[in-house]
């Protein structure tokens, strides 16, 4: 029996994947990982929508805010690829725009799409926390059903095992990405066919990422305790499971000219941002920081009003002076 792609230890055997299809009536190829995003976008949305809907919030913001998140998450998630993958766009300029030949990053789509809901907040003067808590909801859920997309293009897999989920992939699929020295020490071959077998670490995502999203859920519509909580606590969910699934990567991008993995970089900063999120809303800190705020506030005022009367008497004396 030959097979593109396998999960072994489960007794899957997928005989032909196709990664694309072609619709003779508009003449053109789709990708399927392009349906699969579009998919992880609206169901996203969706949920979005809907959670706004319960907590009765103005869905008109998120139907408004949409198309910005769209366009520059995808601009923003290019950018972070070329960025950190700059040797080979350096003498290869003419790819950068190339979308359509992989190399979307989803930090640099998190960091972009952030940006944007704070310049939208800005302009439209509402409540940047609120709508952040709602969206990163849809966030958690498209990323969920968006790493299937890895999956029919054989890309973003782990390191050589043989666990219960090994993937077993042909190697002239996947030879150009990210196969290292683990998949060469343990290749297999069957039929006169070439395989590796590897970590499936776009299920590990896809499937902690679904839970993230439960947990998430669960949280703005039950257990909401602060405003920013929910954004907290997606930054500490998500930031542990890219952290340690990165890991397992063998195709991770790397800060310029060093062995330091960026997603696993920025994880431990998400991590770390959400830690304090919390600290701050549940100690003293919060308090202390507000007081603190409050007092500057209070002793600027005062110095105004003083200020403000001593220019008053300066004022009235030259009057007094002139007349």
């Amino acid at each position: 029996m030959t097979y593109d792609i396998a999960f072994p230890n489960l007794g899957i055997y997928i005989g032909t994947l196709r990664n694309n299809i072609y619709i003779p009536m508009i003449g053109r190829t789709i990708y399927v990982y392009g349906i699969i995003i579009a998919l992880a976008m609206l169901v996203g949305f969706l949920s979005v929508t809907f959670i706004a809907k319960s907590k009765k919030q103005n869905v008109d913001d998120y139907y408004d805010l949409i198309l910005y998140i769209i366009i520059f998450g995808i601009i923003g998630a290019r950018a972070y690829y070329v960025i950190f993958n700059w040797s080979y766009y350096e003498i290869r300029t003419h790819e950068i725009l190339a979308i359509n030949k992989g190399g979307l990053a989803i930090f640099g789509g998190i960091i972009a799409g952030f940006i944007v809901l704070a310049i939208f907040c800005f302009k439209r003067k509402i409540n940047f926390i609120e709508l952040a808590d709602t969206s990163v909801c849809g966030l958690a859920i498209g990323q969920a059903i968006g790493r299937w997309g890895n999956f029919f293009n054989m890309e973003a897999f782990g390191t050589y095992t043989n666990n219960l989920f090994a993937m077993r992939m042909k190697y002239d699929y996947v030879v150009n990405n990210g196969i290292d020295i683990s998949h060469s020490m343990n290749m297999i071959t069957e039929n006169s066919i070439s395989y590796i077998q590897a970590h499936p670490t776009f299920l590990y995502e896809s499937f902690f990422s679904l839970i993230l999203f439960i947990l998430l859920v669960f949280l703005i519509t039950k257990k909401y305790v602060f405003k920013g909580e929910i954004v907290a606590t997606y930054l500490i969910g998500y930031g542990l499971i890219r952290f340690f699934i990165e890991a397992l990567r063998t195709d991770s991008l790397m800060f310029f000219n060093t062995n330091i993995k960026v997603s696993q970089a920025v994880a431990v900063l998400c991590v770390l941002i959400g830690v304090c999120i919390y600290v701050f809303n549940l100690t003293k800190v919060k308090t202390i920081v507000l007081n603190a705020i409050s007092k500057v506030s209070l002793f600027k005022k005062k110095e105004n009003n003083i200020k403000e009367d001593n220019i008053n008497n300066e004022n009235i004396n030259n009057n007094n002076i002139e007349e």
